[in-house]
C-alpha cells in the first residue's frame, strides 16, 4: 500500500479513527513507522458501525471515469487520490479482511455479510499486530507553543512531539458519534482557510399540511425526483416536517445551495417512472363508475396512500381539487408533482457534511502548506458527494494520499 519507507524511528500520531484514520495509519505501520491513533470515543469506527446498519456500501462498481463524476467539481487532488487508490483497491482491501464484497443490483459493493463490525473487528486486529498503538477518550485541543500536539485525556493535558501527524477527524454530522466539527475553531486559530461545515446527504423541511404529517415514517417507494437538470431514482421517507431518504439524498447539494440563496427549493417527484404520461392518461381515461376518485387511482395506478395524499394536495395548491381535473392533466401532475422545500435538516441529522479545510491550504501531497509535518484526509477536506459508496470511497482514497505524503515528507533529504 505504501511506495515509501522511513526509519523505524519515526512516529505518527494519526487523530481521528474513522476510514481515513485507519487505513492512513495502516499505510504508515506498513512502512515502518511508529503509529499511534488518537480518538475522542471509547472505540474506534462508530460512524463506519453506524453506516453499516443497513447493509456496508463499501464503494460503486461503475466505471472510474463515470465514479469520478459523481464528486461533481471537486479539486483534482481529490480526484488524483481516487483514482491512485480506485474501487478496485478497495474491494481489494476488504476482500484481504475476509469481508469478502459482491455487486448489488444497484451497482454498489458490499461486503458479503453485509455488516460492518467483522471487517472493523479484523481490521483493527491486523492493526495491532501491525504495532498500531490506539489511545481512546483523547480529545484534540490543537498545538502548543512549542509546536507540540495537545490532547485533553481523563480531565488531564497531554501534549506529544510527533514527526508526523494525520488529520482526520470527520466532519460535523453524527456528533454523537465522534464526528463533532471542533477542529474547524482549532484550525482557524492556525490561519487555516476552512469552508463552512454544511450538512449533506440530509432530509429538508416542507410545509406539510395536516393530512400529509400524519403520513411521517411512510415511504414513496421506486420514485424518480428531479431538481433542475438533474434527477434520481430510489425512495423517499415522509417525515413531520419535511422528506429525507436515498433518492433526495442523491439532490440534497444543489437543492442545499439553492434553499441558502433563495429561501426555498421546488423539485417534482415522477410517481410512477416507469409508466409513461400517455399510458396512464390511456389508464385514467376508463369509465369510473361508482367508484371513488381514490379507488379509481388506487387499482389504476397502484400508488400508496401517501403518494394519493400528496396528489391531492398538489392538485388543491394548482387551484383545483383532482376530482376537477381531466385525466391527462392527472396523469402529467402524477409524472411530475411540485414539492416545495423550505429549509435543510440540522447537519447533526445529516449522513454526511460538506465544506471542510480548502483545498488551497494544502500541498500537493496533503500537507498543510503552513504546518509541516500536517497532513489531512476524509471530510475534514472540502469536498462533497452522494451516497452510493463515493462518500467511503474517498475517505478511504484521501486517508492512502495523505500516509502516502507523509511517508515522502519523512523520506526527503535532509538539507
Amino acid at each position: 500500500m505504501s511506495r515509501f519507507s522511513a526509519p523505524k524511528s519515526k512516529n505518527a500520531a494519526v487523530i481521528g479513527g474513522g476510514p481515513a484514520g485507519l487505513i492512513a495509519a495502516e499505510t504508515l505501520a506498513r512502512a515502518g513507522i511508529a503509529v499511534t491513533v488518537y480518538d475522542q470515543m471509547p472505540s474506534l469506527g462508530r460512524k463506519l458501525l453506524m453506516a453499516g446498519r443497513g447493509g456496508l456500501n463499501l464503494t460503486h462498481s461503475e466505471p472510474l471515469v463515470d465514479f469520478l463524476k459523481r464528486y461533481g467539481e471537486a479539486d483534482e487532488r481529490l480526484l488524483a487520490a481516487v483514482t491512485a487508490f480506485p474501487p478496485a483497491a478497495l474491494r481489494a482491501f476488504a476482500d484481504a479482511l475476509g469481508a469478502d464484497t459482491f455487486v448489488g443490483s444497484s451497482g454498489r459493493v458490499f461486503p458479503k455479510a453485509l455488516k460492518t463490525s467483522p471487517l472493523l473487528r479484523t481490521w483493527l486486529l491486523r492493526l495491532r499486530n501491525l504495532g498500531v498503538t490506539v489511545k481512546l477518550r483523547y480529545r484534540w485541543a490543537g498545538w502548543d507553543d512549542d509546536g507540540q500536539l495537545t490532547f485533553n485525556a481523563g480531565g488531564e493535558d497531554v501534549a506529544v512531539k510527533p514527526d508526523v501527524t494525520i488529520l482526520a477527524t470527520g466532519g460535523a454530522s453524527w456528533p454523537k458519534l465522534g464526528s463533532d466539527g471542533r477542529w474547524v475553531d482549532i484550525l482557524r486559530r492556525e490561519k487555516v482557510s476552512v469552508a463552512p461545515l454544511q450538512p449533506a446527504n440530509c432530509g429538508f423541511t416542507a410545509a406539510w399540511s395536516e393530512v400529509l404529517r400524519g403520513y411521517a415514517g411512510q415511504p414513496l417507494k421506486r420514485i424518480a425526483i428531479s431538481f433542475g437538470e438533474r434527477s434520481a431514482r430510489g425512495e423517499a421517507m415522509m417525515t413531520k416536517t419535511g422528506i429525507e431518504g436515498g433518492a433526495i439524498y442523491a439532490l440534497s447539494s444543489p437543492i442545499r445551495d439553492a434553499i441558502n440563496k433563495h429561501g426555498k427549493a421546488t423539485i417534482t417527484i415522477d410517481l410512477l417512472p416507469d409508466v409513461t404520461a400517455a399510458k396512464l392518461g390511456e389508464r385514467l381515461s376508463a369509465p369510473r363508475g361508482k367508484q371513488s376518485l381514490t379507488n379509481f387511482l388506487r387499482k389504476n395506478t397502484h400508488l400508496a396512500a401517501v403518494a394519493l395524499s400528496l396528489l391531492h394536495e398538489a392538485a388543491l395548491a394548482k387551484g383545483k381539487p383532482l376530482s376537477a381535473l381531466p385525466a391527462s392533466t392527472i396523469a402529467a401532475l402524477i409524472k411530475a408533482v411540485p414539492v416545495t422545500l423550505t429549509g435543510v435538516q440540522p447537519i447533526e441529522t445529516a449522513i454526511s457534511s460538506a465544506g471542510g479545510i480548502r483545498f488551497g491550504e494544502l500541498d500537493d501531497h496533503f500537507m498543510l502548506k503552513n504546518s509541516r509535518g500536517v497532513f489531512v484526509a476524509g471530510e475534514m477536506l472540502d469536498w462533497d458527494a452522494p451516497t452510493g459508496g463515493y462518500l467511503l470511497q474517498a475517505s478511504f482514497a484521501t486517508g492512502v494520499a495523505a500516509a502516502q505524503g507523509a511517508l515522502a515528507w519523512l523520506a526527503r533529504p535532509r538539507k
